[in-house]
């Protein structure tokens, strides 16, 4: 990672809602989830803690819904699922984000059910006109490898 932001810059810049620009991860890449976007409120508490809703449509275009819960643990979050999918959990963590934080890169971990991956997510309704040269011509300042860049898919 090439940045460690502190709870009180995520507490203040991850909160709102992000939509998938790009990403290597198969669940967005399999033509069976489209338009995803996430979600994160603070919860009040003595650390770090976010509401995580995930949304996107199948192929039909029936809405979906994740909902879980972000505790930081370090320079990472901890995710745990509500309901029937407490039992998952999964890691992840902000490698970057440009100087606005309009655009950040997430970086999850392996999981029992899921690869690596990695996000690039734009803030909904920001003011970014081309969030692949962006990141492109910035890919240290976003966490990123060359490698890495180049296995995005470009969602939109």
């Amino acid at each position: 990672m090439n940045e460690v932001f502190d709870a009180s810059m995520l507490a203040a810049q991850l909160p709102g809602t992000w939509t998938v620009a790009a990403s290597n991860f198969p669940r967005w890449l399999d033509g069976k989830r489209h338009n995803p976007e996430f979600s994160y409120d603070t919860v009040e508490g003595k650390e770090l803690m976010l509401r995580d809703t995930v949304r996107y449509a199948t192929t039909d275009g029936t809405p979906k819904t994740i909902v879980g819960t972000d505790r930081l643990r370090g320079d990472e979050f901890v995710w745990r699922g509500h309901g029937v999918l407490k039992i998952l959990a999964s890691r992840w963590q902000v490698a970057g984000a440009n100087e606005a934080f309009t655009i950040a890169v997430i970086r999850f971990s392996r999981s029992r059910l899921s690869p690596a991956g990695i996000d690039v997510l734009v803030r909904k309704d920001a003011p970014v006109t081309s969030v692949r040269s962006e990141v492109a011509h910035a890919t240290e300042q976003f966490g990123l490898t060359a490698e890495e860049f180049a296995s995005l898919t470009w969602l939109f």
